[in-house]
């Protein structure tokens, strides 16, 4: 297309007659109705790359650098976003905000203009039951405003992330309270958990720090009032902040919100969560509440932790998308927030709904980004007396080589096998369901696991340890990865060493189910605080 940028990174094939896909989706055409539904789309700029390297750079050294800073050195051109927005509003759309790092623009319009100003032919696109309205080829945008465009985002919404949580059963009894509670047996308490991990008797709570949980609704509050009472947990409320980023109307919740929002307040029931309900799985959702998160880390110097429980097999990512989101985590890594990532519960095969294990021999994104922890899974036991009888690795752990990444310079040393591809995933926790974890869903209690469960659970460690250093006088930890891997082999961490995830065995030493094992807290207070 003359004077005009394309974008094929930013949308996957889809054919634009009628009929059944290679891929499983059913395309169908658009009406008219279709084309005047409304459209969310994000637009992303490139900062530079050599400022980008140098930030990296900055990040594997162990700096922490401002948000503010980052804004001003490591941005994307200001007047490169003025004139694409420009362009936008001359063309229809509606600009809602614009990043102040100007990397991300989000504006909205009717389908049938997303038409005409991108130059693509929409469809309907059918997947797992529900119908999208989607582009079916690559979009564009004048050369005059294209330059540092990468990514233009939601033009296919049918691609979305997943959710990581399996709920193993329910308890015979609707009462919560009532139903006796077999002590170091599954489904696992609060105590129990901590104990495991050494992480009790610590004298620390999380006070003063604060954890973002991003998924797309919020938890009941009977029901974490409920799980604090069931598991002695000295919580309330005030400390449970609820952000709803696109002000919509959210879903009802299905059990990943709650397995979050319980499991951190309960490990460290002193610090503060903010729960950003998305809305949707959606990448434009998702983005957008990252985004608020960094904006909030200004504002907010506790919230220095962050949990995530989604994922989507690298091979079915828009490349544009993934680049998008490392920009961000990259941003957030470089002010000292640790993002907690799981890495799937379909062990090395995930297909796209995340629970088969059918898919190409892949890991899941955004566990696999290099500036956040990947967080793999095990199959936990304990003795009635509370010790750990035996731990191996979860056959749904997601883990492997990353087909996105480079090894980062930080995932190296004694244990670590060579190769150049990133690796996932970093450290694990209990996620095993048959083992799995006590839950209050909707009045009752549940039985759940998936490395949903681990993921919350390094979180709140993570918070824990943050605030024993505050007591100490030292700052907040910076990005926890080049901390952390040099301790392999130490007592911080308990070597996983058999197991499965179908590819991948678990062994001495790091391997691509359990990571650097799982963690002794104690130890690594002495480590890192």
């Amino acid at each position: 297309m003359p004077d005009r940028k394309m974008f094929p990174d930013s949308v996957v094939s889809v054919p634009s007659s009628p009929g059944l896909t290679s891929h499983g989706l059913i395309v169908s055409t658009a009406e008219p109705k279709h084309r005047a539904e409304i459209m969310h789309l994000h637009f992303s700029l490139a900062p530079s790359p050599a400022l980008q390297q140098e930030l990296e750079d900055r990040i594997a050294k162990g700096e922490v650098i401002p948000i503010e800073e980052q804004e001003r050195k490591y941005g994307a051109d200001a007047a490169s976003a003025n004139a694409l927005v420009d362009w936008l509003k001359s063309e229809g759309f509606r600009v809602s905000e614009v990043t102040p790092d100007h990397t991300t623009i989000y504006a909205s319009a009717p389908a049938s203009q997303v038409e005409a100003s991108l130059g693509v032919h929409m469809v309907r696109v059918t997947r797992d039951g529900q119908t999208y309205t989607a582009a079916s080829d690559v979009p564009s945008l004048p050369a005059a405003v294209a330059g540092n465009v990468i990514h233009i985002g939601g033009l296919q919404a049918f691609l979305h992330a997943h959710k990581h949580s399996v709920i193993s059963h329910l308890r015979p009894a609707d009462d919560p309270e009532v139903a006796p509670e077999i002590a170091n047996a599954p489904p696992y308490l609060v105590s129990e958990i901590a104990k495991a991990y050494d992480a009790a008797g610590l004298n620390v709570t999380g006070a003063g720090q604060e954890i973002a949980i991003l998924i797309d609704t919020f938890p009941l509050d009977t029901d974490l009032t409920a799980f604090w009472r069931l598991n002695n947990v000295d919580n309330n409320l005030a400390h449970i902040t609820k952000i709803n980023v696109g002000g919509g109307t959210l879903a009802h919740p299905s059990g990943e919100e709650t397995l979050d929002t319980e499991w951190t307040s309960g490990l460290a029931p002193g610090a503060g969560i903010r729960i950003y309900a998305s809305g949707s799985l959606q990448f434009t959702a998702l983005d957008r509440a990252i985004d608020m998160i960094i904006a909030d880390v200004k504002q907010r110097p506790a919230l220095r932790q962050v949990s995530v429980s989604l994922g989507l097999g690298e091979t079915f990512m828009q490349r544009a998308e993934v680049t998008v989101e490392d920009q961000k985590f990259r941003t957030l890594a470089a002010a000292g927030v640790n993002v907690f990532i799981s890495s799937g519960d379909a062990g090395s095969n995930p297909d796209q709904t995340g629970h088969g294990s059918n898919g190409p021999l892949q890991v899941e994104f955004a566990a696999s980004d290099p500036f956040v922890i990947g967080v793999g899974g095990t199959s936990l036991r304990l003795a009635n007396t509370g010790q750990v009888a035996s731990e191996v690795a979860w056959p749904g752990s997601g883990g492997g080589k990353s087909v996105l990444f480079p090894r980062p310079v930080w995932q190296r040393g004694n244990g670590v096998p060579a190769g150049a591809q990133r690796l996932v995933p970093d450290v694990s926790a209990a996620a095993d369901p048959n083992e799995g974890a006590a839950l209050i869903f909707q009045g009752r209690r549940v039985q759940i696991g998936g490395t949903s469960w681990s993921a919350p659970i390094w979180a709140a460690f993570c918070a824990l340890i943050n605030e024993a250093r505050h007591k100490n006088g030292k700052p907040p930890l910076a990005f926890l990865n080049p901390l952390i891997y040099p301790l392999l082999g130490t007592n911080s961490f308990r070597d996983i060493v058999t197991g499965s995830d179908g590819a991948y065995n678990a062994g001495p030493g790091y391997d691509m189910v359990t990571g650097l094992g799982v963690p002794d807290i104690k130890q690594l207070f002495t480590r890192l605080t």
